[in-house]
């Protein structure tokens, strides 16, 4: 099979590599880390000179990361690096503990329908002990992607920055990659070039999904007259708008998203025209700083892979950033995918293993899309919609209501279907604490899987040998067990087997089959 942009690419490459990655946002970067973590070469290609931009930055750049995105940061080390949580600033610049920021904001929101910390159940949620870290933190993505670049470039991984991909073709062997007059080789393309990605596009991808309802705008901006537009998200007959500060202001215009797709700039004449209507009021806009311009459009390839070439974040998905799931969605899918491609680069997985990327990975974007899409469904600006609202609101100030939208919101439901009966099983794994104060996110870094025996039993770590290095043992009483035996644990932390009594060598080796070869 052959794919391709441009027909001139030569046999052969001056660079080879086992993955090339499109794209150097958290996405690639974090992909990379997790490649490199298992010793394989990898060379991120970034179109953009300068990976600074003021959207990457305040208060354009927050965003808000889900249970498994923290979880998977602290399994690899990153969660310490990323110092931003603990200087955390409010949308105003001003230095703030975790602590401060946690009360200072509502634990999230549907469709601007906001749960609260304090009306959330966490009992309900058997597996997250007091020794789990947090479910959500605020992040600027600038200091996000310096940490991650940083890391990856700790591992070895080769960033190329002001190099697009113009062509492409694949083999059964490897993929030549053609950025203007220089080719790389590599075994395996991965695109995690964003909404508008090249390698979507050119690697015969299906994108299936719906149009847009509205246009949002985001934009830092001076208003002569505040005082005419009230605080908070406020749903007026025409649309939305949503002061959360001084100087930044949201806006919802159910256009179908057709200024969006005209791809002209938002001047300070057409914000101040749509800020009017939406509003209904002479509101004024004294000077417009930056503006972008985004819509609902919810699409997702029917498959992550064609041959050597696979998808990974907005590159496979794309909707509405309501609820800023999207960010999340694609780190899960680095996480998912990292440590599966560099088993099958280095000839050690078991038959099927990467295509477990596309069987786990899919379902959970296909949720979050929906997800998307019924947040717009009561956000329209007509009676249908404002019942629906209502009712959702009602149902949201309950606390079972908070709790599972905050179990949605926050990742923490977040589950792969692997065919087995124990609950557990599919799951994150719970960060159990052990008696000399170890926790099971530390025991990670390396990027290995576990046989996590609870009552130290020596024909398990028999057994864990049998996996030449790729699973680890590990054994101990810890503080909590919840009444668990023993657990095997994949290298991205998802439960892959547990047992609530004296664990069976013939089941942990069935269950270990489609993750560790022998």
């Amino acid at each position: 099979m052959k794919t391709t942009l441009e027909s001139n690419i030569p046999a052969q490459s001056h660079s080879i590599h086992d993955v090339i990655i499109a794209g150097a946002g958290p996405v690639g970067l974090f992909l990379a880390c997790e490649l490199a973590l298992a010793k394989c070469s990898v060379l991120i290609l970034e179109k953009a000179e300068n990976p600074r931009s003021p959207l990457k930055q305040l208060p354009f750049g927050m965003r808000g990361l889900s249970a498994p995105t923290i979880e998977a940061l602290y399994r690899r080390g990153l969660l310490k690096e990323l110092e931003l949580p603990k200087r955390l600033k409010d949308p105003h610049g001003s230095p703030v503990s975790v602590q401060e920021a946690q009360l200072r904001r509502p634990g999230g929101h549907f469709a601007g329908i906001q749960f609260h910390n304090d009306n959330i159940d966490t009992s309900q949620w058997k597996y997250r002990l007091p020794s789990s870290i947090d479910t959500s933190l605020l992040s600027e993505l600038e200091e996000f992607e310096s940490v991650l670049a940083r890391r990856a470039e700790a591992l070895g991984v080769e960033i190329k920055r002001g190099l697009a991909i113009t062509g492409f073709q694949q083999t059964e062997d490897g993929v030549t990659v053609q950025s203007g007059e220089q080719f790389f080789e590599s075994k395996w393309l991965v695109g995690c070039d964003g909404s508008r990605s090249v390698v979507r596009k050119a690697g015969g991808f299906e994108f299936a999904g719906t149009e847009p309802e509205f246009t949002g705008y985001s934009a830092q901006l001076d208003i002569a007259d505040p005082e005419k537009l009230s605080p908070g998200r406020n749903v007026t007959p025409r649309g939305m708008y949503f002061q959360s500060q001084p100087g930044y202001l949201i806006l919802q215009d159910f256009d179908a998203g057709a200024f969006h797709h005209t791809k002209k700039p938002a001047t300070l004449e057409h914000v101040q025209e749509v800020a009017r209507r939406i509003s209904d009021t002479d509101v004024t806009i004294s000077a417009l700083h930056i503006a972008t311009t985004w819509t609902d459009r919810a699409r997702q390839t029917t498959s992550y892979r064609n041959g050597r070439i696979l998808l990974a974040g907005d590159a496979a998905h794309i909707h509405s950033p309501l609820g800023g799931q999207g960010l999340n969605l694609g780190l899960g899918d680095a996480m998912n995918l990292g440590w599966k491609l560099a088993a099958t680069i280095q000839t050690k997985a078991p038959e099927g293993l990467l295509d477990s990327y596309q069987a786990e990975r899919h379902p959970v974007g296909a949720q979050v899309l929906d997800w998307s899409r019924a947040q717009v469904a009561i956000m329209r600006p007509d009676p249908h919609a404002r019942a629906l609202n209502a009712i959702v609101r009602d149902l949201i100030s309950t606390r079972d209501g908070a709790t599972y939208f905050a179990g949605r919101v926050w990742g923490v439901f977040t589950r792969y279907n692997l065919g087995s009966d124990h609950p557990l099983a599919g799951h994150s794994v719970p960060n159990f604490e052990f008696e000399d104060g170890a926790r099971i996110g530390e025991l990670m870094h390396d990027g290995q899987g576990l046989l996590l025996d609870f009552n130290m039993n020596a024909s398990l770590e028999a057994l864990a040998s049998e996996y030449g290095g790729r699973m680890k043992y590990v054994s101990g009483r810890a503080k909590e067990q919840l009444g668990l035996s023993a657990l095997l644990i994949r290298p991205d932390g998802i439960v892959a087997w547990a047992s609530d009594s004296k664990p069976d060598e013939q089941s942990i080796r069935q269950a270990a089959a489609p993750w560790f070869a022998r």
